[in-house]
């Protein structure tokens, strides 16, 4: 069980990730429904989806380094800021003033053709700044790493996405509400609750990195970011290896979904803005209840490594099953799948791949992790989006399909061979 002294760090940044996807839930919901407004097609969206998470590939690694030098506090906070300005551009860009302006603008007129134009640029833009706040995630996993035990880690993630779970579970229905008001409301609300999240992480949260504690161990090789990602390119079949494209392929499965289920719900099911909230609720829901305490339940049972292997086989159900329902009691049994594997496999990963590194390389090596699932996010959007023009159902048989070959390629990781890597002295400094 975690000491109370991390408990308590623990509680702080689970509310430090819960009102900041509070935020991000509420404009990622509202996205694709807006996009079209301004006359996106299907494969805009997805650009505007993936340019996210291009930002966040570029700055995951350059967060990992700046919090191992200069801690993981100051990291945090930018982030909180950068992405506070990013939805203020989101809530600028949705005003009928400013869509009017830029219409009746001769250098709009003249470049663009149209206002629709540069408010999807606006839209471009907020999803890069919003990016770059986002890249810190690995630097959340780090502070964890730093405040619990490796044999707690798993369940400590557990409760760090419970509390981003939750903020999933609110943040769409508060979309719904505000766009009640105006189409500019979701912004500003997002805005808003970022700038009371970076003044009470200002205020409350502390560092987690021991600045006194050794570098390195003796007799083991400083970790190197370039180098580490050039071996497991080259050795995929390696622990760390098999546990990064596991958690790479997990994520190429999820974001197909989150690029077109959006537009699969609005065309199929004729959700609009203010009904997208109930959906995403539901799911929110399941992800929570399996992230705060499934997912505890599965390790003690199981083990960490069986429990990563049915998470990659409940994503390949939830995608293979999507396409099958045709109303909505039936999209809600199938809708199960989806975050109950994501709630396995992603936490469980994530904790074995941090008992394969040091203390002090733990930001690092989970920033490269996030470059592997960052570029997996980067091209799930536009790939999904390109096959969805083409046959709505396509993108979820090719991913199922898909995933279950990754189902075969975890039984790679064998148990034996992660309690090898997570040695004593990792162990101790893992402790934080």
């Amino acid at each position: 069980m975690l000491s109370g002294d991390a408990l308590r760090r623990l509680i702080v940044l689970m509310f430090t990730a819960f009102v900041d996807m509070l935020g991000s839930s509420i404009i990622f919901s509202q996205l694709p429904f807006y996009a079209q407004r301004y006359g996106a097609a299907a494969w805009q969206v997805g650009i505007l989806i993936s340019s996210f998470f291009l930002a966040q590939l570029v700055t995951a690694p350059l967060w990992g380094r700046f919090s191992d030098t200069r801690g993981r506090r100051p990291a945090i906070l930018a982030g909180l800021l950068m992405s506070g300005l990013a939805f203020a551009l989101f809530g600028l860009a949705s005003t009928d003033t400013a869509h009017a302006l830029l219409g009746g603008s001769d250098w709009a007129r003249r470049t663009l053709g149209n206002s629709d134009a540069l408010i999807l640029g606006l839209l471009m833009l907020m999803r890069l700044a919003q990016g770059v706040g986002g890249g810190t995630v690995s630097v959340v996993q780090a502070y964890v790493s730093d405040a619990s035990a490796p044999k707690d880690r798993a369940m400590a993630l557990g409760w760090v996405t419970a509390a981003i779970s939750a903020g999933v579970l609110i943040g769409p229905q508060l979309g719904s509400l505000s766009f009640r008001f105006g189409p500019a409301t979701p912004g500003l609300v997002a805005a808003s609750l970022c700038a009371l999240n970076f003044l009470s992480a200002l205020t409350w949260l502390p560092e987690s990195l021991d600045r006194s504690a050794p570098q390195s161990e003796p007799g083991r090789p400083r970790f190197s970011l370039r180098q580490e990602s050039r071996d497991l390119l080259a050795r995929p079949g390696s622990p760390a290896g098999t546990l990064m494209w596991t958690y790479t392929f997990g994520m190429l499965a999820f974001f197909s979904l989150n690029g077109v289920i959006g537009l699969y719900l609005k065309d199929v099911f004729h959700f609009t803005e203010v009904t997208i909230g109930n959906f995403f609720t539901y799911v929110a829901v399941i992800s929570l209840v399996s992230r705060a305490a499934i997912i505890g339940l599965a390790v003690r049972a199981v083990g960490e490594v069986a429990t990563l292997r049915l998470g990659a086989l409940a994503i390949a159900l939830g995608m293979l099953t999507i396409p099958l329902a045709h109303n909505l009691p039936a999209l809600a049994l199938t809708a199960i799948f989806m975050p109950l594997g994501t709630a396995l496999l992603f936490p469980a990963t994530t904790s074995l791949i941090s008992q394969q590194y040091e203390a002090h390389d733990t930001g690092k090596a989970l920033g490269v992790q996030q470059a592997f699932g960052g570029a997996a996010r980067v091209v799930a959007p536009l790939w999904a989006t390109w096959a969805y023009q083409f046959d709505r159902t396509l993108p979820f048989w090719i991913t199922g399909g898909f995933m279950v070959l990754v189902c075969a390629y975890t039984l790679r990781v064998r148990p034996d061979e992660m309690r090898k890597a997570a040695t004593p002295e990792a162990a101790a400094g893992g402790a934080g």
